[in-house]
């Protein structure tokens, strides 16, 4: 049955998405603040980071959802979504860059040309940064429309290598049960782009 929310319905759920979303935030900050995690920085980087590849999930999910729904509404939520996917990459970042190196630019790159697995999270989160600096609609008028478009196509790569990040992460301690669920969630997601594009080739050509 199709839904279509009033503005102030929308907005509601625009609301709601905002708080439910920063709620991982607020948990980890008041969790630091009473001391309760063993180790801090260890617990502030796997949370941040768990959440930054939840949130990317969830964004490249509108899309289907939408088309197998047929609510359109769905495309509004879709900026806040990715917005909030970097904001928790750039908290794991900053976890990694600050806490774990203070600041030392060369340590940082250093360990990001030891470690493979830092090295391919570290492409994806600066792949993000294009996407997030225009997200909004000044950047696209600039841009124009197809050329935006084309750009935030770097999701479709910037998600593989977010999977590959935590599936090598994981693997050091021989946990692949959740890298297994991200890679089938994401290739699936992909998967369905792809369908739909090779299907809507199929019918132009026929057409």
């Amino acid at each position: 049955m199709a839904f279509n929310p009033s503005s102030k319905q929308l907005s509601g759920i625009k609301g709601l998405v905002f708080v439910a979303a920063l709620l991982p935030f607020l948990r980890v900050a008041w969790l630091v603040a009473r001391q309760v995690p063993v180790d801090p920085l260890e617990f502030i980087t796997h949370e941040t980071g768990d959440w930054a590849l939840y949130l990317l999930c969830v964004t490249l999910a509108v899309t289907p959802l939408r088309r197998l729904s047929g609510w359109n509404w769905l495309v509004k939520l879709r900026r806040m979504l990715g917005l909030f996917t970097f904001f928790y990459a750039l908290l794991h970042f900053i976890a990694f860059f600050w806490f774990d190196h203070f600041f030392d630019l060369a340590a940082m790159l250093r360990d990001v040309a030891k470690r493979p697995f830092i090295l391919v999270g570290f492409t994806a989160f600066v792949l993000l940064i294009p996407l997030a600096a225009t997200s909004t609609n000044g950047m696209i008028r600039r841009l124009g429309g197809k050329r935006w478009q084309w750009l935030h196509r770097l999701i479709y790569l910037i998600a593989p290598l977010a999977v590959l990040h935590f599936w090598w992460m994981k693997s050091a301690k021989n946990n692949l049960a959740q890298p297994m669920l991200f890679a089938a969630i994401v290739a699936l997601l992909l998967g369905l782009r792809v369908l739909w594009s090779w299907s809507r080739a199929r019918t132009a050509a026929r057409a």
